[in-house]
């Protein structure tokens, strides 16, 4: 056998790998099989695979990634049913590998899969621990992909990820990035699986010790499907934040929880005094109006964001409201049985009033995690 055949062998689709990418996919069918053609062509000469973390998309990404696998080894797919979320594919993703070395990048060909080989290269120089694509360096742009109010509010969280987590990155949202296995299984106790931000959530968790290196890439437009990517990925983001703040003694989820609450609040507060102002009702009446209205509210935005992974629909959404409503009506005596209970010992309204609201929190969040969006 000639040297160039053993070459051809070893990085060739039965070759252990030396780097596995991990791909996140929901609804990225028409993607995926570009996204494998233009690896193969940028990754010759190396031993790579590819894996596809499909949160059980309805346009069939994994069967498309299943039927290539068939007649590539190098395709593998991980099908996740019951669970979302971009932070915990990639989680999964990565702990799948065997590789010395895991990339994430997105399946919508905006990121520039040419860049891979100048990553491994940097990483094999065991000079860094993580490589990160970086839109904001000298050579890199923000391109066609991203509009101008989504650019507006990445760089705004850039910013406030070097303000508060003192994470010294020119793209702390970025999300292509390659790094060694042993370093991220290290960390990987105290990630978090929840939001779209794991790149970020790597770095701040790592405090220092990472040796990081940033390469330069224009952002391209996305060729096939929709961004997955909405206005209720801030709150994802806000959340990761306060709980690194906090270093990770509160969930992202519970922090989510409560800005959801707080919002209900407001809700609560604009239509009570729309009722008594058009004079539509009484107090009572109105109060419980308004109650019902920020419950309903604080139920939606929940199933939207809180608990997006175990989004509830059809009949389970009526079903979910009716046992939320039950839920926050016993939280409310929860809330004022403490505070109660509390003034009597030390009559502070400020310290009463807030043990009372604190233990409704956290009531309904236990209650309405256990009930209400229960792990199927």
């Amino acid at each position: 056998m000639t040297a160039e055949a053993t070459s051809s062998n070893l990085t060739g689709q039965n070759a252990i790998a030396e780097v596995s990418i991990v791909l996140p996919t929901y609804n990225e069918s028409k993607n995926i099989p570009l996204v494998f053609e233009a690896l193969k062509q940028c990754l010759k000469g190396v031993a790579w695979e590819v894996i596809v973390v499909d949160d059980n998309s309805p346009d069939g990404s994994a069967e498309v990634a299943k039927k290539i696998g068939q007649q590539d080894s190098r395709m593998r797919v991980i099908r996740r049913v019951g669970r979302r979320g971009l932070s915990g594919a990639c989680i999964e993703g990565m702990l799948a590998s065997s590789a010395k070395f895991v990339a994430v990048m997105d399946a919508d060909l905006q990121h520039d899969e040419t860049l891979l080989p100048r990553m491994l290269e940097e990483l094999r120089s065991d000079q860094h621990d993580i490589v990160i694509a970086s839109r904001h360096v000298e050579g890199g742009e923000v391109g066609d992909g991203l509009s101008a109010f989504r650019e507006w509010g990445s760089n705004l969280a850039n910013s406030l990820a070097r303000r508060f987590l003192k994470v010294e990155l020119s793209d702390p949202m970025s999300g292509f990035f390659m790094l060694r296995r042993e370093a991220f299984e290290e960390l990987v106790p105290s990630l978090s699986s929840q939001g779209f931000k794991i790149m970020l959530d790597i770095v701040a968790t790592s405090n220092g010790s990472l040796r990081i290196k940033e390469l330069p890439f224009v952002f391209r437009e996305r060729l096939h499907g929709e961004s997955k990517l909405d206005t209720l990925v801030t709150m994802d983001y806000l959340g990761l934040l306060m709980a690194k703040l906090f270093h990770d003694r509160l969930s992202i989820r519970f922090l989510m929880f409560s800005f959801v609450g707080a919002t209900g609040v407001i809700v609560h507060l604009i239509v009570l005094k729309t009722l008594l102002s058009t004079q539509i009702a009484e107090f009572s009446a109105a109060q419980l109006a308004a109650t019902f209205v920020a419950m309903t509210s604080n139920f939606f935005l929940n199933n939207r964001l809180t608990y997006r992974d175990r989004r509830l629909k059809g009949a389970a959404w009526f079903r979910g409201l009716l046992t939320f409503y039950l839920v926050c009506s016993f939280g409310v005596l929860a809330n004022v049985g403490v505070a109660e209970l509390i003034y009597a010992q030390q009559p502070l309204w400020w310290l009463a009033g807030a043990a009372g609201a604190l233990m409704g929190a956290v009531w309904n969040y236990v209650a309405s995690k256990t009930l209400t969006w229960r792990q199927s």
